[in-house]
């Protein structure tokens, strides 16, 4: 007699289980498969809201920036009119 035959498993029974070994082997495969996924859609949707806001401040900062530019050269052009307006005073006395 075979070991198999002494211990009451027969042929149908092993491939059943086997079966069952490698379903549940699949199964937790996908599982696994997909945890890694959610998670790498998870970080992306990270990244892409962190651009996002560095774009937001990036877009602010630039529009700052133009408003003190726009403020500096009206500030020069007061200082040229006023050193125009001094100088021609200083002609006319002498």
């Amino acid at each position: 007699m075979t070991v198999a035959a002494e211990s009451g498993t027969t042929w149908p029974d092993t491939i059943l289980i086997l079966g069952i070994i490698v379903a549940a082997l699949v199964f937790v495969l996908g599982l696994g498969a997909t945890f890694l996924e959610s998670r790498k859609l998870k970080v992306a949707a990270q990244q892409d809201a962190d651009l996002r806001q560095l774009i937001s401040r990036y877009e602010q900062l630039a529009e700052k920036t133009l408003d003190a530019q726009q403020r500096a050269a009206a500030d020069v052009s007061e200082l040229r009119s006023r050193t125009s307006s001094i100088e021609q005073i200083l002609r006319t006395v002498d």
